[in-house]
């Protein structure tokens, strides 16, 4: 299988294609690179149709020809321009066509540097797409040649968490990484932490229950891991609280070729990517590539 990496014809972003050569290089697989540019409409006075076509087309090959010169060569590639109504429908259409193991798209160009900002386009495919979604940072740099090193898995003690964290197992494996459960909580005082309410004076004893009660429930995944061959290195779980999300994510520390990897809403009824609230603060918080999987791959 590939990794669908989709470009946005309106800038040319080193990010996306850094971590897509990366995940690449780590899963031992080929990249597909689409941009997607508008369908035809009906003909317009003036042949104003086809020169816009044939401005958007040029555009988009501008961009693959600057993804072919990025990827240097290191990375096996196919390169392609595909019609849609919208970005978002072209990039399904080829989710759909080529089957990939990710879709793998960039942030928002706005959003703060080195963290991820979702943009409509990425929006929108959270909540449609049938596979698991990579998102890079804002400005994301790495060596094309370089490994994904550590697996994070984003566990909150459900039962789909734990398939997460199952999935996430072999993933790392197969790259040579190593495997950390994290989970994470904001302080009482924060408007919108899951622990609000505790009041100041709980806010010890319930964080140190809390981290208890996670720390337990994994011991059972972790053994299960442990049986995996091959199975990823296993790191301690980690605990990430803060004063906010961005502060939670930070406080469990990250460094050079890590990955987090969150699971969508199992409120969501039709299988696809959807972010519940929480999962959409901690990908909004992280400062390293995020992958989204949804509720039919976690549980496949």
């Amino acid at each position: 299988m590939s990794l669908l990496v989709g470009v946005d014809t309106g800038r040319r972003s080193s990010s996306v294609l850094t971590l897509a050569a990366q995940l690449a290089y780590s899963l031992e697989t080929d990249l597909v690179v689409a941009a997607v540019v508008g369908s035809a409409w009906a003909p317009l006075r003036g042949g104003v149709d086809h020169e816009w076509r044939a401005h958007d087309r040029a555009a988009a090959e501008q961009v693959l020809d600057h993804a072919a010169s990025v990827l240097g060569g290191q990375v096996k590639a196919r390169y392609l321009v595909h019609e849609a109504a919208s970005s978002r429908r072209g990039l399904l259409e080829l989710a759909d066509a080529e089957k990939p193991e990710l879709l793998v798209l960039g942030s928002a160009g706005r959003g703060e540097h080195g963290r991820i900002t979702l943009g409509s386009v990425t929006e929108a495919l959270l909540h449609a797409s049938p596979a698991p979604v990579a998102i890079a940072p804002v400005g994301y740099r790495a060596r094309l040649d370089a490994r994904i090193t550590r697996v994070t898995a984003a566990y909150g003690g459900s039962e789909a968490a734990q398939d997460l964290v199952r999935g996430a197992a072999p993933v790392a494996a197969r790259a040579g990484a190593a495997l950390r459960i994290a989970s994470f909580a904001v302080r009482p005082d924060a408007e919108t932490g899951i622990l609000s309410g505790a009041g100041g004076r709980a806010e010890d004893p319930v964080l140190t229950e809390w981290a208890a009660r996670i720390r337990h429930h994994s011991l059972s995944i972790i053994d299960e891991i442990e049986e995996l061959t091959p199975g990823p290195t296993l790191e301690e779980v980690a605990i990430g609280v803060g004063e906010s999300w961005a502060a939670a994510v930070d406080d469990i520390g990250w460094g050079e070729g890590d990955l987090l990897v969150v699971g969508s809403s199992s409120m969501n009824p039709f299988a696809r990517v959807f972010l519940g609230s929480h999962g959409t603060k901690i990908v909004r918080s992280a400062t390293v590539p995020v992958i989204v999987v949804p509720q039919a791959v976690i549980r496949s």
